[in-house]
C-alpha cells in the first residue's frame, strides 16, 4: 500500500477558557489515502469538528495544539516541538485540502455574489488570470448541479436555499483542484432529499478527481453508507476504526455498539431504539478518566478510568482501544 495522504498521531488539543482548561482532543490518530473516503462520527461534542478545524489549520492561534506526526501529502505541518507550523499551512487551505463547512450559508460571504468568491478562488489557488476565472467558476456552476449559472453567478448568498449554498460551497471547496476534501456536516439543516443529492454530488465528484475525504457526521448509519471506512469519536478520543461493511455485526467497542443501537436503522419500532447511555463528561474536568467513555460503560472497571488502553487489532482493517471490547470471542493483536 502506497504511504498515507493524511497521517495523523497523538493529536491533542486544549483550549483555555475562564471556566479552566478544555481538553477537548487526546491522543487522536488514524492515516487516510488517497481516493479514500473516511466517515469520522460520535455524538455532538465529541470533538469530530475541532479535529477538521485542526487538520486544517483553522483554530484559533491560541489554541494549544500539539502532535506526534501530522502529515500531508508526505509534508510535516509540524514544526520540531510538535506544534502546527502555520507557514507549513500556507498553499495547503483551499489548494490542497478543501473544506465544505456545516453552515454554508454563514460561511458564504454575505456582501459578494457567488461569481466572485469563486473567481478569487480561482485566480488565488490556480493563478488563473480574470476571464479565465470567469469561465471556469461558470463552469463550476453548472457542475454541482445549479441550473442558470449566469444566474447563480450574479446572485447573493441570502438569495439562495440551503441546498444551494452547500452547493456552492461545495464548488468552492473543489475549485482549487485539492487532494483532501473535509466535509463537516454536509447536510446539515438540510431536507432529506437535498441531504442525498449533496451527498450523491460530494461522491461523484470525489470518484472524478480521486478525492480523499473525511466526512463528519453523527449519524452512523450514512457513514456506513457513505464511507469505506469509520472512525468512532466519543469526548475527544478515537475508541475505534474499522471498514463501514463490517460495522452492524463486527463493532467491539462498548461505545461503537451503543452508537449503532441508537441509530433508527436498528430498531424495527420507536419503541426499540435505546439512547447512549449517560452524558457526555465535562471536558474542563481534571479528574478525566484514561478512557471517557468509562463512566458510561457497564463494563468499566477501575483499570479502565486509571490506565488507557492500547491500540488494538481484531483485524487488519480493524482496530480499538478498549480493556474489555464487547467481542469476547476475538483475538486482539496489540498494534
Amino acid at each position: 500500500m502506497s504511504a498515507p495522504l493524511l497521517e495523523v498521531d497523538a493529536l491533542t488539543l486544549r483550549f483555555r477558557t475562564p471556566a479552566g482548561t478544555v481538553n477537548v482532543l487526546d491522543d487522536v490518530g488514524f492515516t487516510l489515502q488517497a481516493g479514500e473516503t473516511l466517515g469520522l462520527v460520535g455524538e455532538s461534542g465529541s470533538g469530530k469538528s475541532v479535529t477538521a478545524l485542526a487538520l486544517a489549520g483553522l483554530l484559533d492561534p491560541r489554541a494549544q495544539v500539539h502532535a506526534r506526526r501530522l502529515r500531508f501529502q508526505g509534508r510535516d505541518l509540524l514544526n520540531s516541538a510538535g506544534e502546527p507550523d502555520a507557514s507549513a499551512w500556507q498553499g495547503l487551505r483551499g489548494r490542497r485540502i478543501g473544506f465544505v463547512f456545516q453552515s454554508p450559508r454563514r460561511a458564504l460571504h454575505p456582501l459578494r455574489t457567488i461569481g466572485d468568491q469563486l473567481q478569487q478562488v480561482l485566480q488565488v489557488h490556480r493563478g488563473l488570470k480574470a476571464a479565465a476565472a470567469r469561465r471556469e467558476a461558470l463552469a463550476w456552476i453548472e457542475r454541482v448541479g445549479l441550473s442558470e449559472p449566469t444566474r447563480r453567478f450574479k446572485a447573493y448568498a441570502h438569495e439562495l436555499s440551503g441546498g444551494q449554498c452547500q452547493r456552492v460551497m461545495i464548488a468552492l471547496a473543489l475549485a482549487g483542484e485539492p487532494a483532501l476534501l473535509i466535509a463537516d456536516e454536509p447536510t446539515t439543516g438540510l431536507d432529506v432529499s437535498t441531504q442525498a443529492r449533496v451527498l450523491d454530488l460530494i461522491a461523484a465528484l470525489a470518484l472524478e478527481h480521486h478525492l480523499a475525504t473525511l466526512l463528519i457526521t453523527h449519524d452512523l448509519a450514512l457513514a456506513a453508507q457513505r464511507c469505506a471506512r469509520v472512525a468512532v469519536m466519543h469526548a475527544g478520543q478515537l475508541v475505534e476504526t474499522l471498514p463501514s461493511a463490517g460495522l452492524r455485526g463486527g463493532a467491539a467497542h462498548p461505545y461503537t455498539r451503543q452508537l449503532l443501537r441508537a441509530t433508527p436503522q436498528s430498531a424495527p419500532t420507536l419503541s426499540d431504539l435505546r439512547s447512549v447511555d449517560g452524558l457526555l463528561p465535562d471536558l474542563t474536568r481534571t479528574d478525566l478518566p484514561a478512557c471517557r467513555f468509562a463512566e458510561r460503560c457497564d463494563r468499566s472497571d477501575a483499570r479502565c478510568r486509571t490506565e488507557a488502553a492500547p491500540w488494538t487489532r481484531i483485524d487488519p482493517r480493524h482496530a480499538l482501544r478498549c480493556w474489555h471490547p464487547a467481542l469476547e470471542s476475538a483475538r486482539p493483536d496489540a498494534l
